[in-house]
């Protein structure tokens, strides 16, 4: 039976494609924007391969219940499970799918590596690890939603990773390290037949007291899909606040001149030499010091009218033309604005 769809990311994508083009952002932040937009769209097509062959064989079952994109959180610690398949005998089978666009490869060490077609390798994440962080948030759930096995007998949890159905895994020897449940997508219903035969032959008594009828096992997904605590699909992190100053609109009244710093004041002049009647020896007066200039503007690299920073050129450029600019420095906005 399914119990919950994927959330709509729609909204997610169309906000990171459309800030691409806002003049407000750095070169640096439209590059992490174009990032998260292919990230987030590879993980929606990963998603729903997976969900397809999911449903395809278990949206009508009786003895399973499927919930997809569930984000819980408990006691401040965050799960985001991207399927959740969750059995009459308490078996939970939590699901991550990943849709790399390079070829995947595994070592001994349980070690996960992704090969591109440049030849590039990068080390990823274990999704194996992922899955197993999330069951630690599920089973806090499951013990606030006071959901349990029959004489307090607890659930038992299974992990699957999921791949796009063209990826390549390169597979160590299993005898080292067992990856029979990282999987292609299109391989869920073979995967489920072996789960189901190696299961079989370990049932137990256990097992079987804690098989719950129909109605027990929707109630219990229903509760926890109550819990759902979707992303806000406009949330940003806190290095995409604007950095560059937006345009002024035609509205917008002109920033005020700056007031022209002081010309100084001219030096007192000399007295004029003592005529050549004057007595021999005599020594001219010496000339007064002149006064002490106001201080000099100070050089920094910040605009004298928004208080944006600006560039080293932007200020030398100021600063070459002290005259026009009155010895400050402004962004080429404004410098545009005093010309």
């Amino acid at each position: 039976m399914l119990i919950k769809q994927a959330d709509d990311k729609g909204k997610r994508l169309k906000l990171l494609e459309d800030l691409q083009a806002s003049p407000a952002l750095d070169a640096s932040q439209k590059s992490w924007l174009k990032d998260e937009y292919w990230r987030v769209k590879r993980g929606i097509e990963g998603e729903r391969d997976a969900a397809f062959h999911i449903d395809s064989l278990l949206r009508d079952s009786k003895n399973h219940a499927v919930l997809h994109d569930l984000k819980i959180a408990v006691d401040g610690h965050e799960a985001q499970i991207d399927h959740l398949i969750v059995g009459r005998m308490m078996d939970f089978i939590l699901v991550e799918t990943k849709c790399y666009a390079g070829d995947v490869q595994i070592n001994a060490q349980g070690e996960f590596t992704v090969q591109y077609g440049s030849g590039k390798r990068f080390g990823i994440a274990s999704p194996i690890a992922q899955s197993e962080r999330h069951e630690r948030v599920l089973v806090r759930l499951l013990e606030r939603l006071e959901i349990t096995g029959r004489l307090g007998l607890a659930p038992r949890f299974h992990h699957l990773v999921m791949l796009h159905p063209k990826a390549i895994i390169e597979r160590p020897d299993p005898k080292l390290y067992d990856t029979s449940h990282v999987i292609k997508a299109d391989q869920f219903a073979q995967w489920r037949e072996r789960w189901i035969d190696e299961n079989s032959k370990l049932s137990s008594m256990t097992a079987l007291l804690n098989l719950r009828g129909q109605d027990t096992l929707r109630g219990w997904a229903e509760k926890i899909a109550r819990q759902h605590r979707p992303d806000d699909p406009l949330r940003l992190p806190d290095f995409m606040q604007p950095r560059v100053q937006p345009a002024r609109t035609p509205s917008e009244p002109p920033p005020a001149r700056p007031a022209p710093a002081p010309a100084p004041a001219p030096l007192a002049a000399r007295p004029a030499a003592a005529p050549a009647t004057a007595a021999a020896g005599a020594m001219l007066a010496p000339a007064p010091a002149p006064e002490p200039a106001g201080p000099a503007p100070e050089k920094r690299l910040v605009c004298a009218s928004c208080g944006a920073k600006i560039s080293y050129a932007e200020g030398r450029f100021c600063w070459n033309n002290a005259q026009r600019f009155g010895g400050l420095q402004y962004c080429r906005l404004h410098q545009a604005d005093l010309a």
